[in-house]
């Protein structure tokens, strides 16, 4: 139902926000399974050395990973998990040739299993990484339509985000709905819709919104992003002493967060927009 109510005040214009992700950037998967089914010896050899490459990668053994693939490769070159991998793989080291490298490897990966949601989504994050907004949008668009798939939600989490990217408030907004509507323990769907509703100057569907958040956090720890959300609504619905309860904590926790620096200039020209 709140979902329903947030909707159409969610899509009446946009202002810009911060982007800035309390879990982190666009996450990737390290999974191994594709969609079909060809059992094959080969295959089976290509599946195994594409897992020990994933748990390689994980713990950032770039080069032992590189081996492993190879061989997965030599035991079975249409295995489309090795190349998303491998695309997974040249990302994370992240020099300029490699980078160019990967594109070429997720490409391979879809080419050769169309239904792979999961290699969809990993070439979505890096076309993200690479600025490739719109390229991103239309992989996670597809990754995050596909039901059964188990990355799904967060093929949806990554749409939003993207849409975000490019200043398409309406679009991330929807975007994030639906998250809500297929989990409502999506942490990063609450904390974006938080951010877009405040910046509609909707306080009481943001305020309900951040509520719901911090229920989702409890034992958690709560990110400087959620403190200065929290001063924002504390300060819009003029609540002083919340408002300085967690300010205080903010400069107390996070002094050299970006958040903090905001929250200053705020103090210093307390009628002045939000940054």
């Amino acid at each position: 139902m709140l979902a329903s109510v947030l909707l159409p005040l969610l899509l009446t214009g946009c202002q810009n926000t911060p982007t800035n992700d309390l879990t982190g950037g666009i996450s990737y998967q390290t999974l191994t399974q594709p969609s079909n089914n060809r059992n094959l010896d080969t295959q089976k050899i290509a599946r195994i050395r594409t897992s020990l490459a994933a748990q390689y990668i994980r713990k950032n053994e770039l080069d032992t990973a590189q081996r492993q693939l190879e061989k997965a490769f030599a035991a079975d070159n249409r295995y489309a998990p090795a190349y998303d991998m491998m695309g997974v793989l040249l990302q994370q080291e992240g020099s300029r040739i490699n980078l160019e490298k990967a594109d070429q490897y997720f490409k391979k990966a879809i080419a050769l299993d169309n239904d792979f949601e999961q290699a969809r989504n990993n070439y979505g994050v890096y076309l993200s990484q690479m600025k490739r907004y719109n390229e991103a949008v239309a992989q996670f668009e597809i990754a995050g339509s596909a039901l059964g798939y188990e990355g799904r939600i967060g093929a949806l989490e990554n749409l939003g985000r993207t849409y975000l990217q490019l200043d398409d408030r309406t679009a991330a907004a929807k975007v994030f709905l639906r998250v809500l509507d297929s989990n409502r323990s999506s942490l990063i769907a609450h904390i974006e819709l938080v951010d877009l509703l405040l910046a509609q100057q909707r306080v009481q569907q943001a305020q309900l919104l951040y509520d719901e958040t911090l229920i989702l956090v409890q034992g958690q720890g709560i990110s400087p992003r959620l403190l200065l959300q929290g001063i924002k609504l504390a300060a819009a619905q003029n609540n002083k002493t919340t408002r300085q309860q967690l300010a205080q904590q903010l400069l107390s926790a996070y002094p050299l967060s970006d958040e903090a620096k905001q929250l200053k200039t705020w103090l210093n020209n307390p009628e002045a927009p939000w940054k």
